[in-house]
């Protein structure tokens, strides 16, 4: 089979539909397109059963239950209802957040704006560039600032840009101790790792449908509604639908994807993973086997590195490499037929290196140097040694200019 071009290897960014997301969703745009919430007829009434046929679908999948969860756009949607929801709640109360210096944008900037209006912010540190858990939360530091007043603490299951998972099942205890609600971001594991809220212990989390080859612009935010019910202040009001804790017409076409996409994804996670572990390891072997281990430093934590209990630190799909001395976009323009990504997407405008590596310690030279590499559903062995080719080829180039 002929190789396509260009390759496409930023599925953090976000992913290709698979087809049968978009099979399960066409009816919904042009025989079964009702308002779900207008029940009064055949039309509105199909609608509004494949909402909640899907809402039970996704609930199911986190260990949820059906009410627990609230349809938005997106994940930075629900960060935001999450974050200004629980702080504009409670703000009589606790007016102390913590957070880690390795989110998200959408958990940072509301967090900065909530910082302008009196609220204290804490981040975080992580473990340093170079260790095997490179980006985990410094544990020590955020028991030290839990506080009884403390109104929520936020930290992303697995980062976006090096792919370290937390230790969240620890974060949840503590919080639960002191009676804080724990917020999770969770963009980048639904789908593909094991997500379980009562497992992890988490109130609130955020997860969107084009992470894990669903449509863009439909998300979710499951919110406990036991232990007691948590309440939460609106964000976007208006028709009072979803109980008024997010008002909007539903995106009908978009649910009924989003939990076709989550089905796939959960019916042969193992495999996956492992075959994009595997496909990982050839990329990153080609790697320094041409160029050298001295002249491709991995970042974030060991490829495999484990939790002690057999879990994975990093991601499956996840390779984030800098080649010292040069500038990750440099290689990205050397390699026009490569679809790759020097950070996060969301921050792509932004001149400035990563906050990420920043946060690990690394220079800004370093850090200037990255490649990020998000393996998918659709990606083959033929492509990975595509891609470590040109990479090889650009970097050899540049080295020699």
């Amino acid at each position: 089979m002929a190789l396509e071009l260009p390759v496409y290897l930023d599925n953090h960014a976000t992913t290709r539909v698979d087809p049968r997301v978009v099979e399960a969703m066409l009816p919904y745009f042009t025989e079964d397109y009702g308002n779900a919430n207008s029940e009064i007829h055949s039309f509105g009434g199909a609608a509004e059963q494949a909402v909640e046929s899907s809402r039970a679908v996704i609930a199911e999948s986190i260990g949820a239950t059906p009410e627990e969860i609230v349809f938005t756009s997106g994940a930075t949607e629900s960060n935001n209802l999450a974050i200004r929801g629980i702080a504009e709640h409670r703000r009589q109360r606790a007016k102390q957040i913590i957070s880690v210096k390795t989110e998200h944008a959408a958990v940072l900037e509301p967090l900065t704006r909530l910082g302008r209006i009196g609220f204290q912010i804490e981040l975080l540190d992580v473990a340093a560039h170079g260790k095997a858990n490179a980006g985990q939360v410094d544990m020590e530091q955020l028991f030290d600032a839990l506080k009884q007043e403390t109104a929520l603490v936020s930290v992303m299951l697995a980062n976006n840009e090096i792919g370290v998972i937390q230790p969240l099942e620890e974060i949840a205890s503590h919080c639960h101790e002191r009676e804080v609600p724990f917020h999770c971001d969770a963009t980048q594991a639904v789908g593909k790792l094991p997500v379980d809220v009562n497992t992890l212990g988490v109130d609130l989390m955020s997860f969107t449908a084009h992470k894990l080859h669903g449509p863009k612009g439909v998300g979710a935010l499951y919110v406990r509604r036991k232990r007691p019910a948590l309440r939460l202040s609106p964000q976007i009001s208006g028709g009072g639908q979803q109980s008024g804790i997010r008002s909007g017409t539903l995106n009908v076409a978009g649910i009924v994807g989003f939990a076709k996409a989550v089905q796939l994804s959960l019916s042969g996670m193992a495999q996956e993973s492992k075959r994009l572990g595997q496909l990982r390891s050839r990329l990153d072997n080609q790697l320094r086997e041409a160029l050298g281990p001295s002249q491709v430093i991995l970042c974030g934590p060991d490829c495999q590195a484990d939790d002690g209990r057999g879990n994975p630190l990093r991601l499956p799909g996840n390779l984030n490499v800098a080649f010292p001395g040069l500038d990750g976009e440099a290689i990205m323009l050397e390699t026009p037929d490569l679809a790759v990504s020097s950070g996060a997407a969301c921050s792509s405008t932004d001149g400035s290196p990563s906050h990420v590596l920043l946060a690990l310690g690394m220079s800004e030279d370093l850090a200037r140097s990255t490649v990020r590499f998000g393996l998918g559903r659709f990606n083959t062995e033929e492509e990975i040694d595509f891609a470590a080719s040109q990479i090889i080829t650009a970097v050899t180039r540049l080295k020699q200019l």
